[in-house]
């Protein structure tokens, strides 16, 4: 079986299991794929994340080291209205801040220690230097949405 994220132009989200791609095909040629709220036959599948199954003996690296990403098309309008409006304020937040690059340790580090004056910075830094700072006392947060270097910016 396989399971694909379907919509309908009135923006009604649902799953559709079917037995292969191409007898999604073959049903929605049909007109046998309707959505269960409004009924509408005019269906497009909507993005998705793949469902990936691992093997009972392998640790789940996506949820260790990399932090799980949605597009707004897979939120309802409300969520994606509220992620947008996070997007914002992180946005306008940074414009306050000073890109620090990958020595955002060492430059959190001065500040907490007062070798810099105190100053709002963003930057990059690893997991294991996230912790160590956080270990000594440093109130460091990640950021919500990645954040271009600015000599990456157009």
């Amino acid at each position: 079986m396989i399971v694909f994220e379907l919509s309908c132009p009135n923006d009604h989200r649902f799953e559709g299991w079917f037995g292969s791609s191409d007898d999604f095909a073959a049903q929605h040629a049909r007109g046998l794929v309707a959505c269960p709220q409004c009924g509408s036959t005019a269906i497009a599948k909507a993005p998705m994340a793949p469902r990936l199954s691992r093997k009972g003996n392998q640790q789940d690296l996506a949820v260790q080291d990399k932090p799980q990403t949605v597009t707004s098309a897979q939120l309802p309008p409300e969520a994606a209205k509220l992620v947008q409006a996070l997007a914002t304020m992180q946005a306008e937040a940074l414009k306050q801040s000073r890109w620090v690059g990958d020595k955002f340790a060492d430059e959190s580090r001065a500040i907490h220690y007062g070798e810099r004056d105190a100053e709002v910075i963003h930057g990059q830094a690893t997991r294991d230097e996230a912790e160590a700072l956080l270990d000594e006392g440093i109130t460091v947060a990640p950021l919500l949405f990645p954040v271009a270097p600015p000599e990456a910016l157009n």
